[in-house]
């Protein structure tokens, strides 16, 4: 399952995804931060999201919480479950990785990057708890299927708003995508 993304969202792109809505984004600490862009965003590290707080709120939080096991808990499955009481979150993002096995010849795994035909930038759908976010998943959208048995829930920059404040069924959300709607390269070997 995704455990890598890549982000190169200035924040006032990311302002600018709610610049049209009642909720203009406010900044943690209030000045608009430089976020350096980032190719590989793995688990544990402290990353930009935004979250719900009287409107949206730019933050940094840890991608992980740890499970009672110990264990960090990075993606969250969606599958028939109820987010309403839940603290949402969005993950700005470019570029999420997949990989499988090594190709013929190769010691490392074949590393897959998709990114959002038409934008240069997407949300992952996520969730907050114990002071870290975890990623949503779900089904695979016949883009991903051929690299990975679930899929990470993508949303363009201008449903964002709909996660947060779950502007409709959850279920109509967090959907895998559509044929043709992530682009896929082999990042290497």
């Amino acid at each position: 399952m995704c455990n890598n993304y890549a982000s190169h969202v200035p924040a006032s792109q990311i302002a600018d995804a709610f610049s049209q809505t009642a909720f203009p984004l406010r900044f943690d600490g209030g000045a608009i931060p430089n976020i350096e862009p980032n190719d590989d965003i793995k688990i544990g590290d402290t990353a930009s999201i935004v979250t719900w707080d009287e409107g949206p709120l730019l933050t940094s939080m840890r991608w992980s919480w740890r499970s009672p096991q110990g264990r960090p808990v990075f993606n969250f499955r969606s599958d028939g479950r109820d987010f309403s009481n839940t603290a949402r979150c969005l993950i700005p993002a470019s570029a999420f990785y997949e990989f499988t096995d090594a190709e013929p010849g190769q010691n490392r795994k074949t590393k897959w990057s998709f990114s959002m035909v038409g934008d240069s930038w997407f949300w992952i759908t996520g969730i907050v708890k114990d002071g870290g976010w975890a990623m949503l998943t779900t089904e695979p959208g016949p883009d991903v299927s051929p690299y990975h048995d679930r899929q990470i829930v993508v949303l363009p920059p201008p449903a964002g708003l709909d996660w947060l404040t779950l502007k409709g069924p959850a279920t109509e959300i967090l959907t895998p995508s559509s044929a043709g709607s992530l682009h896929v390269v082999k990042a290497f070997p």
